[in-house]
């Protein structure tokens, strides 16, 4: 396993590295910044609704934004807020290991789902949703956004940096690094919520895991 500390930035296909698609004519043409701007939009859009789903049935997630729902749940505090702080050390991971651009797009998507995790329930008014169809509405939503997200160059901060890493580094699926994350979070869960609530949060959990493992390979796909 490589230990150097490449920034995170396109490169030319060569051996077990990425690759923007399966197609020779697209390997190694950079998004613009209009496609960042909009992949990075979409993402975070996604993200948010997934996020707006969650809370409105009463569920957790996996990952840093878990972290950031449960903390929520138990304090009272904005999830906003709450995700935004939990964010902030793993800039400085950010930054060393995958470069400044990585960062800072990272950076703005966090923060951006921060704000609109505060405005989208005003402009979206959930009715009755079946806990089950939540959960997994919540899994693939959540998992575009994160898609988007990834092949953009950026993530929504914290195990997804960690994971992002280790799939550069490795060739080992960000998913199931994730997965594996959720499941110690869950254990914890079951501590404090009912055994219900955290079955469908991890149904929700692992769709939008699976949605990232299978759709986000490292030797298809390049994020800049």
């Amino acid at each position: 396993m490589s230990t150097s500390t490449r920034p995170w930035r396109a490169e030319p296909p060569r051996g077990r590295g990425p690759v923007v698609s399966a197609s020779p004519s697209s390997a190694g043409a950079a998004h613009t910044l209009v496609e960042d701007a909009q992949g990075i939009a979409f993402g975070t859009v996604m993200a948010a609704v997934g996020v707006s789903l969650l809370t409105h049935l009463g569920l957790i997630t996996g990952q840093t934004a878990g972290l950031a729902v449960l903390a929520s749940y138990l304090t009272g505090l904005p999830f906003g807020a709450v995700f935004f702080v939990i964010n902030l050390p793993f800039y400085c991971l950010g930054w060393k290991r995958m470069g400044a651009g990585f960062t800072a797009k990272t950076f703005l998507a966090v923060a951006a789902l921060s704000v609109l995790s505060m405005l989208v329930p005003r402009w979206l008014d959930f009715g009755h949703v079946d806990s089950v169809f939540g959960a997994v509405l919540f899994g693939l939503c959540s998992g575009a956004g994160l898609l988007a997200l990834f092949r953009h160059g950026a993530s929504l901060g914290g195990v997804g940096i960690v994971a992002i890493l280790i799939q550069d580094r490795t060739g080992f699926r960000a998913g199931w690094t994730q997965l594996g994350f959720d499941a110690l979070l869950f254990a914890v869960a079951l501590l404090l919520l009912d055994l219900r609530t955290v079955a469908l949060s991890a149904l929700g959990a692992v769709v939008l895991n699976l949605v990232i493992a299978i759709n986000h390979r490292r030797d298809r796909y390049m994020a800049y």
